[in-house]
């Protein structure tokens, strides 16, 4: 009997044996799967990270006047206002007189506000198409809310004028004042006026002059461009595409093809693309964002800090009475130093960014600590990421 019980009990030694032996081997493999593997890419279209060069927006600019305002324009100390009105009312035929009560430095400009007008010109518009204008006041007007934009020309880099802005403003704010009392919210002094320029001239660009297409890469990356290359030759069925460099891609147009058709078959095309790892830090709100493809290296991080205040406080020193000393002010100074306790963070091999961000709340950092220390990972060579700080 308990030679039985001796050799049932060896097999189950055995068997425990070969069950580890092969979970052992499972992990071992899955290790290397994750190995060989490497970085997973994501998939997404050409147009998303790309652009065609020659395609492209153009900002315009114009100086113009708004109207019908409340009381709450610009002040008269505020002198080209009512330089731009009286050249507005020249062109119309009104002269206005130099001298006399009703003389140009008598007028009151407070119901209106001299405002600078941008606005992005997309290609290919034609005249007569309707694009966004963003009018901000160049004065010290209070609020444009209730205003007109009177006509404005807009121009181009080249000095050309290319639309022409006019129209009642929106505005994604206020103003209201009453027995000395002022509520103000968001910013009053920027309105927006959706449709509110017409395009005058047009920006000459031809795809039929287009022999070759330049892919410009929003990020640079050699592999990403290799890897569009190569997709783009797939969906043409033709060696026609080659990287030129870590950002751009040119691909060869054959003659007398249709571009606009080309461009949508480029554009459409599907890459993998591999993201930078980047960590955004904005020290002026304390804003930190990381990238889900940031990596870690094991490291320790002693985290606590010396707060050292100097206090001042003034005395008065009362000489006795029928002494013949005399009142004198002294100034008591007293140094105070707080050593705060070191946080200690251990963050080992195969950490993940979520592992440093629980970590972080646990110690009670702040985002002024999260700052510094990413900094100080980055310089120690922890943190695989470009670190961009704005």
């Amino acid at each position: 009997m308990r030679v039985a019980n001796s050799r049932m009990a060896g097999d189950g030694r055995g068997a425990n044996l070969w069950w580890w032996i092969a979970l052992a081997a499972a992990l071992l493999a899955a290790s290397a799967l994750t190995r060989a593997e490497g970085p997973v890419g994501q998939l997404t279209r050409i147009k998303d990270v790309a652009t065609i060069e020659g395609i492209r927006d153009n900002q315009l600019v114009g100086y113009g006047l708004v109207v019908g305002l409340r009381g709450t324009g610009d002040s008269s100390q505020t002198v080209f206002p009512a330089q731009t009105l009286i050249s507005t009312l020249e062109r119309m035929g009104i002269t206005v007189p130099q001298t006399g009560s009703n003389s140009a430095s008598n007028m009151q400009v407070k119901n209106m506000a001299a405002v600078f007008v941008v606005a992005t010109l997309p290609p290919f518009s034609e005249p007569g198409y309707k694009i966004d204008i963003t009018a901000s006041s160049a004065g010290d007007a209070r609020s444009l809310e209730g205003g007109v934009l009177l006509m404005t020309p807009l121009y181009g880099p080249d000095g050309q004028i290319y639309a022409q802005a006019q129209g009642a403003l929106v505005l994604g704010g206020y103003m209201a004042s009453a027995g000395g009392n002022t509520k103000l919210s968001n910013h009053p002094t920027t309105a927006q006026i959706p449709g509110g320029a017409l395009v005058e001239r047009p920006v000459s660009f031809d795809l039929k002059q287009m022999h070759v297409v330049s892919i410009v890469l929003n990020d640079a990356d050699f592999h990403t461009a290799e890897q569009m290359a190569a997709s783009i030759d797939r969906a043409l069925g033709a060696a026609r595409a080659h990287a030129v460099d870590s950002r751009r891609v040119e691909v060869a147009a054959q003659p007398d093809e249709d571009m606009a058709l080309l461009l949508d078959r480029v554009e459409g095309v599907e890459v993998e693309v591999y993201p930078r790892a980047r960590v955004v830090v904005n020290e002026r709100t304390g804003t930190v964002v990381i990238g889900g493809t940031v990596r870690l290296q094991p490291v320790s991080i002693l985290h606590g800090g010396l707060s050292v205040n100097v206090v001042s406080t003034t005395e008065v020193s009362q000489p006795g009475p029928f002494s013949s000393g005399t009142t004198q002010v002294v100034q008591q100074t007293a140094v105070q130093a707080t050593d705060k306790p070191v946080n200690r963070i251990d963050l080992k091999e195969g950490a993940t960014v979520e592992d440093l961000v629980q970590e972080l709340q646990r110690t009670g950092a702040g985002a002024r600590d999260v700052i510094s220390i990413l900094q100080a990972m980055k310089g120690a060579g922890a943190l695989e990421a470009d670190l961009e700080v704005q």
